[in-house]
């Protein structure tokens, strides 16, 4: 096994790798929004106290795949070799379609396998995280 850790990418907010190779399957960690060297999360608005005011989840869809194909990227992969995608949504019913639509003009041919969980939080102030697995 090999830990990969992206130059682009977001920095993780614990101690684990962007991704992990095994054999021809590349396994990444949970991707967010958020951009490298940075505290800052595209299409977000906080408070003082670090609540979110607001948030555009085009936005930050946008953004967390721009993350996810730097990842697969430097780890010798490539966005469509994406095999099989879990989504975390924090607010499923307002943000599922706007997703959902995103996903279909980022997958126009031969979408990898998808499933969409509907959670309380994350660790930071985001609305979706993707845990990805390609093939290399």
């Amino acid at each position: 096994m090999t830990g990969i850790a992206s130059s682009k990418a977001p920095e993780p907010v614990g101690r684990y790798p962007h991704a992990r190779r095994v054999g021809d399957l590349l396994f990444l960690s949970g991707v967010g929004p958020r951009e490298r060297g940075s505290k800052a999360i595209p299409g977000v608005e906080l408070d003082a106290q670090g609540r979110i005011v607001s948030y555009d989840i085009a936005v930050q869809c946008r953004s967390v795949f721009q993350n996810v194909r730097w990842i697969l990227e430097e780890a010798g992969s490539s966005w469509e070799k994406i095999v099989d995608v879990t989504v975390f949504l924090t607010n499923m019913k307002d943000d599922f379609p706007i997703y959902n639509a995103l996903w279909a003009e980022h997958f126009t041919t031969d979408p990898p396998c998808r499933t969409t969980l509907g959670i309380d939080s994350l660790p930071t102030p985001i609305a979706i995280e993707l845990k990805v697995i390609a093939t290399l």
